[in-house]
Formats: C-alpha cells, structure tokens, sequence
C-alpha cells in the first residue's frame, strides 16, 4: 500500500495495523508510506449480520484482510471466485471495469483499493435486488 494517501474529516475513525486512530477537530490528510499496512476506514466497514449478499459478501472478505483479520494469501482464492461469480451478474462495461480494476489490484496486492472498487457495486447490486423483488 505504499502511497496510500487517506483524507479524514474531522473524529473520523480508521484501523491502521489494528489500532483504532481518531482524526481531530479538522480534516486532515494521511500520507501511508509503510507497503502492505492493513488499513480500513470504519465508516466503510461492513458489520457481520450486514453481509447478505454477493458484492457484500466479497467485499467483507477484503475487510477482513484490511483488519488483519486473515491473511492475503489465504482469503485470495475466496476472494477470486466472488468476483468471478459477481462477473456473470455485472455486464454493463461500467461494472465489468470496476470489476477488471478490483482484480488488477488484488493481483498487485493493493487490497485496500481493490476493496474501493468493488464498494462501487454495492449500490448497483441494491437496484438489482429491489428490481427483482419490487
């Protein structure tokens, strides 16, 4: 994760290699130098009883490597094959890219943008569910 650059506004919490850090009264800007440092914005984090569906469920797994949780090679496979399941859903080019991106980073290692991808999904998979339950 070399690079990783993270903008916090203000008492916005994340989890960096397991401790939870609070941003102060302004918004700040974090520049994260350290490569492969497990980082996840809670704000964004998905709580177990929230994973009910495909996108959710993948991106969950990704979490759980952000929080050091599991580790990358064991939650890779797990991971791979929730995308390619997600792929024959997501046709649309705009999907299928964010898709391609989120694999292209996983490949690299880069799970904490790979998670940022696949977080795109999460408001198609709602329309999808509401149209076929609506």
């Amino acid at each position: 994760m070399s690079g990783l650059v993270l903008k916090l506004g203000p008492q916005e919490r994340v989890l960096i290699n397991g401790a939870v850090v609070e941003n102060g009264d302004r918004r700040t800007r974090l520049a994260i130098l350290t490569p492969n440092a497990h980082i996840l914005r809670l704000r964004d984090a998905i709580h177990p009883e929230e994973v009910k569906t495909p996108v959710r469920r993948v991106c969950y797994i990704a979490q759980l490597v952000l929080s050091g949780d599991v580790d990358l090679a064991d939650a890779r496979i797990q991971i791979l094959r929730g995308m390619e399941q997600l792929s024959q859903v997501f046709t649309d080019p705009d999907s299928r890219a964010q898709l391609d991106r989120a694999t292209a980073y996983l490949t690299e290692g880069q799970v904490y943008h790979m998670l940022k991808s696949l977080r795109s999904l999460l408001a198609r998979e709602e329309r999808l569910i509401a149209a076929r339950t609506g």
